[in-house]
């Protein structure tokens, strides 16, 4: 049990757990018996969501979870990420899955970075939505589709790839840098944007992302200020902030401090920070996690200030619990967090 933290939406609070689970959040009795953690004048927040990794370019989940992260959505990758996910080789982390990016033949990612099977050619519509049976079939949660220079899937594919993925209630994101090819994602109809677009965007374009999600990534592109004004101006045209790193091609394992401050500087305080590392993406990808509530995951941070405060607080949490089990111990019985009987 842990007594006495700041939990976020309830105040000060004890929480219990049992079978990886929160079994209660507030003035708990402990047993005789029962070791509590004293967290008086500590933060609770829930574990974050990173919506966007490349686990088969740099596979560490261990190393991701004991840096804060729940739950990571891998957009793009080999078919054998599906069989490699089901035989438990990205515990203990979550993971959703695309599976390879669909593309043209010769279109990005295949004659680059992605030619080892990152993204997937599609003679024509047929081909590409028979690709989304597949992916759906073997549990893909999304479908990203590639619009990119060179050659690309027509338009009448790509409709027809978001009309399949949504019947099989799979979200669809765009590869998607430029400021045309953005318009013509929304145009088109997906869900979301991958990466916050690295070419200055219209202001038609920012108004057709109402409502829809844009995935930040900002670090792994530089943090440039035209990336950092495009995810401002997304963000105060009404589209949803989701937290990205595009690990693998960045490589801070866990919440990254640089996307966070990225984050800042396109005026995001501690609260949309905090609510684009959690509940926004929770209520995206249809998660449990991302929330601290009742019968919810057992997956949180234990914090020394107020994230809301400080959100660069969210990287160097003194203790990360998913599930129940505790992944990372910087204070714990070494004198920051008292370790009591009950």
């Amino acid at each position: 049990m842990i007594r006495g933290a700041y939990v976020l939406g309830y105040g000060i609070a004890d929480i219990a757990i049992a079978d990886g689970l929160i079994a209660e959040i507030g003035a708990i009795e402990a047993s005789p018996r029962e070791a509590t953690i004293a967290a008086e004048g500590r933060f609770i927040v829930p574990a974050g969501i990173d919506s966007h990794v490349h686990l088969d370019y740099l596979r560490a989940p261990e190393e991701m979870a004991a840096g804060g992260i729940a739950v990571a959505v891998d957009l793009a990758a080999p078919m054998a990420i599906f069989e490699e996910r089901s035989a438990g080789e990205f515990a203990p982390l979550k993971l959703l899955v695309a599976g390879p990016m669909l593309a043209a033949p010769g279109g990005y990612p295949t004659q680059s970075w992605g030619a080892g099977g990152f993204g997937l050619e599609c003679a024509d519509t047929k081909a590409a939505v028979d690709a989304v049976d597949d992916l759906a079939d073997r549990g893909a949660s999304v479908i990203k589709i590639s619009l990119e220079n060179g050659p690309r899937l027509s338009d009448e594919t790509i409709v027809a790839v978001i009309e399949r993925a949504h019947e099989r209630n799979l979200k669809v994101l765009a590869h998607a840098l430029g400021d045309a090819d953005a318009a013509l994602a929304a145009n088109l109809g997906v869900d979301g944007l991958a990466h916050t677009p690295l070419e200055p965007l219209s202001a038609a374009t920012t108004d057709a992302f109402e409502g829809r999600v844009v995935i930040s990534t900002l670090h792994a592109f530089g943090s440039g200020q035209g990336a950092i004004a495009n995810l401002q101006a997304l963000r105060e045209s009404g589209a949803l902030v989701l937290y990205g790193t595009d690990f693998g091609n960045s490589v801070t394992a866990g919440i990254d401090s640089a996307e966070i401050a990225a984050m800042g500087a396109a005026g995001m305080d501690g609260d949309a920070i905090l609510e684009a590392l959690t509940t926004q993406p929770a209520d995206f990808w249809g998660l449990p996690q991302g929330r601290i509530e009742v019968g919810g995951p057992a997956s949180f941070l234990i914090l020394s200030a107020d994230p809301r405060e400080d959100p660069q607080g969210l990287g160097a949490a003194e203790a990360v619990y998913l599930n129940g089990v505790l992944r990372r111990d910087n204070s714990l019985g070494g004198g920051g967090i008292a370790v009591e009987p009950g």
